[in-house]
């Protein structure tokens, strides 16, 4: 399948559950590190991801909302390259417990056993406003 539209890509996404989210470390130099889109995996340009207020990731988005992520799905069966998903988008750090308990997994208890009254919670948004993908010899870009 030919990847052309933003539904099209999502429904390809739709088994990828870890991205590699990059920001920008007060030293200046790249940051990254692995985050669970908590299965909410309906990509409309937007993605989702829980943290704690008094990690990096926040204060870094807070200081330079430019961000990147970075998905690569499962080689297949027959040794095809796997999918690539790399985004570039905004972060915005969300706090409003409406918005938290919305995207909220169940899943989620092993690292918040809170859940969405787990102290310092936060909701991490990445707004895309450019993503490049490669399917095997397939490749594009959507401008969301």
């Amino acid at each position: 399948m030919t990847i052309k539209t933003l539904e099209d890509l999502s429904k390809k996404m739709a088994g990828i559950d870890f991205a590699m989210l990059q920001t920008h470390a007060a030293n200046g130099e790249i940051a990254g590190r692995p985050m669970s889109n908590n299965g909410d995996v309906e990509y409309d340009g937007d993605s989702w991801f829980f943290s704690l207020e008094e990690t990096h990731v926040v204060g870094e988005i807070e200081a330079n909302p430019a961000v990147a992520l970075s998905f690569t799905g499962s080689k297949s069966l027959l040794g095809k390259p796997p999918l690539f998903v790399a985004v570039e988008g905004r972060g915005q750090i969300i706090r409003e417990k409406a918005e938290l308990e919305r995207h909220w997994q169940s899943d989620l208890e092993r690292w918040f056993k809170d859940g969405v009254d787990t102290p310092g919670l936060v909701l991490i948004k990445v707004k895309a406003v450019r993503i490049t993908w490669w399917d095997g010899m397939d490749e594009g870009e959507i401008i969301p």
